[in-house]
């Protein structure tokens, strides 16, 4: 079947089987590579996205389901001139990664948590982010890289419009 979907500002029209999961069709058609698989069953949130907006786990999210939406993967955060977006800045600043793997997941699921909550407490931030598992660390780095990421206001829960992103 044909869907058509903007990702990271860029259209993408594509004939796809009908059962492609989304999280297979960013890294195998769009070349998209830092949306993560690791389950297969939205138990660790390393495949999380924004689709219109919303952060979904997108290794249980038909393709189809998603055509004619705005989806916005971790390369499509930063600026064009490659400015970190504010929670990717907020990570790196507070070491809120150790092995990198769940990274793209607990970014985006961070921008979709400040976009609900913009000044979230540790608790709420636990709680926001209880779907994505990390394999190596406590969580409190990547707790206090969100709180530090609200300090940006606004930007921290946005997702930039209409940017190109190269594959």
């Amino acid at each position: 079947m044909r869907v058509t979907l903007t990702v990271n500002g860029q259209e993408h029209s594509d004939d796809v089987e009908p059962r492609l999961l989304l999280a297979h069709y960013l890294r195998d058609v769009c070349g998209l590579k830092a949306t993560n698989i690791g389950c297969d069953t939205t138990s660790c949130g390393a495949c999380t996205v924004i689709v219109d907006g919303l952060s979904v786990k997108s290794c249980t999210v038909l393709t189809a389901s998603a055509d004619g939406s705005s989806v916005t993967t971790l390369e499509g955060l930063a600026g064009p001139d490659g400015e970190l977006h504010p929670v990717q800045a907020a990570f790196r600043q507070e070491h809120g990664l150790q092995c990198g793997f769940c990274t793209p997941g607990m970014v985006m699921a961070a921008v979709g948590l400040l976009a609900d909550n913009p000044d979230p407490t540790d608790r709420q931030v636990r709680e926001g982010l209880e779907g994505n598992l990390c394999r190596c660390t406590g969580y409190h780095n990547i707790v206090r890289a969100v709180r530090a990421a609200a300090q940006a206001g606004p930007a921290a829960g946005s997702v930039p419009q209409a940017q190109e992103v190269s594959a």
